[in-house]
């Protein structure tokens, strides 16, 4: 089955490929199949996740996924959740993973909550219309570092420590962070949910 993939990120499909390889599945980028980027207007992750879908489904006639993610922090009562992309702009920062931690950092100078989630939600339809989309969530909690640790991962992985490792996600290997990752949960999930809902397998 082939299956278009409501993103342009490499390193994403690479990802989400080697998860999807066993169901006989292949992802494709929608920038492959010349799809548009789709308008993310929505405050929640599962509704930004199955807009993307949606159009990616639309332009291309296939079944389609997509991807939602970001931090959520608990004394920002979760934010900057769907904004976490964009979070250092909001402080005069241009758009970037180092300025979103620096920022971070800042904001959390005097914070004793540290607690906080990455969170991944994926969203799978049949195509366009699909009633029945598949979503599947992949939550990680840990606390924010007080400084950057580690060289591996992207994003937040340098300041979000895991206390059942010990480290921040940048410290682990890249086998063990991908294994224990908001994304590498939410897409184990989906596999086994278009296992038995698409493959009846």
């Amino acid at each position: 089955m082939k299956i278009v993939l409501a993103s342009n990120n490499q390193g994403k499909l690479a990802e989400l490929q080697a998860m999807f390889a066993p169901l006989g599945c292949e992802l494709v980028r929608q920038g492959d199949l010349g799809v548009p980027e789709s308008p993310e207007p929505f405050r929640t992750f599962i509704e930004n996740a199955l807009a993307k879908a949606r159009n990616a489904a639309q332009h291309t006639g296939l079944p389609a996924l997509a991807d939602d993610a970001g931090l959520c922090v608990d004394a920002f009562g979760g934010l900057p959740g769907v904004d976490t992309a964009y979070y250092a702009t909001q402080f005069g920062y241009a758009k970037g993973d180092d300025n979103n931690v620096t920022a971070l950092l800042e904001q959390m100078k005097d914070v004793t909550n540290r607690r906080a989630a990455l969170v991944s939600t994926l969203v799978a339809v049949r195509s366009v219309d699909d009633p029945e989309p598949l979503i599947a969530v992949g939550r990680v909690v840990g606390q924010i570092a007080p400084e950057p640790v580690g060289s591996n991962g992207f994003g937040f992985d340098p300041v979000m420590w895991i206390s059942e490792f010990g480290q921040t996600f940048a410290q682990l290997p890249v086998e063990v962070k991908n294994a224990h990752s908001h994304r590498g949960r939410a897409a184990e999930a989906m596999a086994a949910l278009i296992r038995s809902n698409w493959l009846g397998a």
